[in-house]
């Protein structure tokens, strides 16, 4: 027979348990705060795959991840190194001498903390050589060179180094051949609405 001491532990423990984590939860829900990010804030990505002009496809999903934390008033809102998809906007293979290669991006989502969130962003455009302009995105680097500078050069062959390291995040562009976009090339969007996102205090 057991003691009513230890009947009274027995059955008290549950309840200290359970009261336990209520409050660990508790604490953690009260830690946890909603972040609005603003339009127009940068979103600095880094291309998980390659993306050809000539082979993706309209509709087609690629992936990403984020090279510089999303902040909010000096505190992070998104880490560095959060998952990203997005989709191939329109892309076209050179043609004739009017059609030049053409590969437009966007953004559709970013996975942070377990939870993944609906993007909004600027289109990120680039094009074969002969063409003087992009869209609102752009390519960044290191360097400090943009696309914009390629194709202004008029060289016949434009190679920009849009990171650190030799070959790191190159974009090749020679006269009407296929726009590449090679694993890593990193890129810049903006958002163009706003997002809110569920960030620890």
């Amino acid at each position: 027979m057991t003691p009513p001491g230890l009947r009274s532990i027995a059955i008290s423990m549950p309840f200290v348990i359970a009261v336990g984590l209520a409050a660990i939860w508790v604490m953690d829900q009260a830690a946890t705060v909603s972040v609005t990010v603003p339009p127009g804030t940068s979103v600095k990505v880094r291309l998980d795959q390659a993306l050809a002009s000539d082979q993706s496809r309209p509709g087609d999903q690629f992936k990403a991840t984020l090279i510089d934390a999303v902040r909010v008033n000096g505190k992070v809102a998104i880490p560095e190194g959060a998952q990203i998809e997005g989709k191939v906007v329109d892309a076209n293979a050179p043609g004739g001498l009017q059609r030049t290669a053409q590969l437009r991006l966007t953004l559709d989502s970013i996975k942070a903390d377990g939870i993944t969130y609906e993007l909004h962003t600027t289109d990120v455009t680039q094009y074969g050589s002969g063409h003087n302009r992009l869209n609102a995105g752009f390519v960044v680097g290191a360097g400090g060179g943009t696309l914009v500078d390629a194709v202004a050069g008029g060289a016949e062959e434009a190679r920009i180094r849009a990171a650190a390291g030799d070959g790191i995040g190159s974009v090749a562009i020679t006269g009407r051949k296929n726009v590449r976009m090679p694993a890593e090339t990193p890129l810049e969007f903006r958002l163009i609405e706003p997002l809110v996102v569920q960030s620890k205090s």
